[in-house]
């Protein structure tokens, strides 16, 4: 696709490097068969997966690293652009609800199986499939055997669970990502109503969590109805750390997938047809593929808490940008919203 290739799956958390973590500096055996890689001692890496549309909604292909400007709390940063991840690959956690509006849900998602190919592309990769009401649920381990992720996705079934608990199933998929020993990138497939119903953790700590590590989710919303209403509406909270935390959890109450994607730098789509749905993931699958992975390396002496990002291209104005809203800097264990 010109000047980057084409950047894989879910984009992007490599874990190379997440915002946070300090790790020695190592390169595997080339004859081993691994893939390079590196790892940099002391080194805060955030990274921006982008897409680009022009006018009409085609995508920009060739643009180099020196064309965008990335801006941290309003301060430009000194960017990479990464133009072969090929090499790389995906650890990608499929989470669907199985409560609530999601019974009358099932029949429109029987595509999901044979699309999971097509997310996640030919490059090296590991699939765990977890399913949701209450509580998550992991119907399967980690696997790149065909026919065991078929198996997994085979048990996802309606339940009779009162809840949703969304963030609490978003906090799971990540912890088992965080887990993994290996350099693949992290992402959540997250397919569920727009609203988060009875989790137990508090909303600000996945935030947190998810802007420390570059985790990125996917959101397929079914059954959106009112909701949707609120999708371009932003929910005070003012500025610096604190109020950026406070604007994304109103805003994850309002509609918690869709900013969960936001967040992370993920896409949003909803259905409310079987059709929807196929079409849905076929959009998600086409634009996944295209996107450009920016990242900079963020100071270590970074503010604790919530940093917007923004990423320009002063010569495409008009272009429609499709990136990370924010990161989180330090403990996401100490992220909390100021007492009423």
């Amino acid at each position: 696709m010109g000047s980057i290739r084409r950047l894989l799956p879910l984009l992007m958390l490599s874990t190379i490097c997440a915002p946070g973590q300090s790790q020695d500096t190592a390169s595997p055996s080339q004859s081993s068969g691994t893939p390079a890689y590196t790892l940099t001692t002391q080194s805060n890496i955030v990274m921006l997966p982008t897409q680009v549309e022009w006018k009409h909604g085609e995508i920009l292909y060739t643009l180099k690293a020196e064309q965008f400007v990335v801006e941290d709390n309003g301060v430009p940063q000194k960017i990479k652009l990464d133009e072969d991840t090929d090499a790389l690959g995906l650890s990608l956690v499929v989470t669907v609800e199985c409560s609530r509006s999601a019974v009358m849900e099932f029949t429109k998602m029987r595509g999901l199986a044979t699309m999971i190919d097509a997310l996640t592309g030919a490059a090296p990769r590991e699939v765990a499939v977890v399913s949701f009401g209450d509580e998550p649920e992991l119907l399967g381990d980690f696997t790149s055997d065909p026919d065991k992720l078929g198996e997994a996705l085979s048990q996802i079934e309606p339940c009779d669970d009162t809840k949703a608990a969304t963030f609490d199933a978003v906090d799971y998929a990540a912890k088992l990502l965080n887990k993994r020993n290996n350099h693949f990138r992290h992402a959540v497939l997250l397919i569920s109503e727009t609203r988060d119903h009875g989790s137990s953790i508090k909303p600000e700590k996945v935030v947190a969590e998810l802007g420390r590590t570059n985790t990125v989710v996917d959101s397929v919303a079914f059954s959106p109805g009112k909701t949707e209403v609120l999708n371009d509406l932003k929910y005070g909270g003012g500025s610096g750390p604190i109020g950026l935390l406070v604007m994304a959890v109103n805003a994850l109450k309002k509609n918690a997938s869709k900013e969960l994607s936001a967040l992370s730098g993920g896409e949003y789509i909803n259905f409310t047809t079987g059709k929807g749905f196929d079409e849905g993931l076929t959009q998600l699958s086409n634009h996944i593929h295209n996107y450009y992975l920016l990242s900079f390396q963020s100071p270590t002496d970074a503010t604790p808490g919530m940093h917007s990002l923004r990423v320009k291209i002063p010569d495409y104005p008009e272009a429609k940008i499709r990136t990370r809203e924010s990161y989180f800097a330090g403990d996401p264990a100490l992220a909390q919203l100021p007492s009423k």
